[in-house]
């Protein structure tokens, strides 16, 4: 019986490199409702646009703006100047990231999901690589039981293969994740910054680090209702 392809997966990465934590997130979507969930966040990007001057085209990487250190906007809005001429880019980017994550829970058809581990410090990478060969594992079962196909969609530019050799390590003639993983610049890519909020997110709420108790509940607040398992999953 032909199966159809039920599912595609928008993944990203965070995590940190001194305590060991890897951190994978990714939103989720059918098919059919892939130009709806992309029309969303195309008309959040508009608004960001008219409302901030922060242009569709520019790329929304959490870990650029939204402690202050990037600049999405050429010139940053009035509201966000102080009267002593001090411009908030912190506060701004704050801004921008919640109303992405406003966005992103009121998207319909849309999943979101993370997952973590916390491994040896300073060997990130090998952690990482475990986390998403076991995540992918799961996928396939999942599917298996469903007779669905799924195809993933990761950040990069193809010279990581260990994600890819987790792919290939799948029995080729009764996979349902097909393919390798899809690598999409995050630059251009709108769903892959969906996902990077995500992640960003995720990680906030695990490290708990003081100078980001700001955004601590971010996942909790904005993301667990489109998360079936309302929070980061340890796996």
């Amino acid at each position: 019986m032909p199966r159809g392809l039920n599912r595609l997966i928008y993944m990203d990465d965070s995590g940190d490199p001194k305590t060991g934590l890897a951190v994978f997130a990714w939103i989720e979507v059918a098919p059919w409702d892939w130009a709806e969930v992309l029309g969303a966040w195309l008309t959040h990007r508009k608004r960001m646009d008219q409302k901030y001057s922060v242009p569709v085209s520019k790329e929304l990487h959490m870990t650029e703006f939204v402690l202050g250190r990037g600049r999405i906007a050429k010139q940053i809005p009035e509201e966000f100047v102080s009267v002593d001429g001090v411009s908030e880019w912190k506060e701004f980017g704050v801004t921008v990231a919640l109303e992405g994550l406003k966005a992103i829970s009121s998207c319909r058809g849309l999943k979101v999901g993370s997952i973590f581990r916390r491994g040896e410090p300073n060997n990130l990478h090998a952690t990482k690589d475990a986390i998403y060969a076991d995540w992918l594992l799961e996928v396939e079962a999942s599917l298996e039981k469903t007779g669905e196909l799924a195809m993933v969609f990761m950040d990069g530019d193809g010279t990581e293969k260990t994600f890819r050799r987790a792919h290939r390590e799948l029995p080729r003639q009764s996979r349902h994740v097909i393919e390798d993983p899809i690598f999409l610049d995050s630059k251009t890519s709108q769903l892959v910054q969906m996902a990077d909020h995500i992640a960003w997110s995720a990680n906030a709420s695990l490290m708990r680090v003081p100078k980001h108790e700001f955004a601590h509940n971010w996942y909790r607040d904005y993301l667990a209702p489109r998360d079936p398992l309302r929070a980061p999953r340890e796996l």
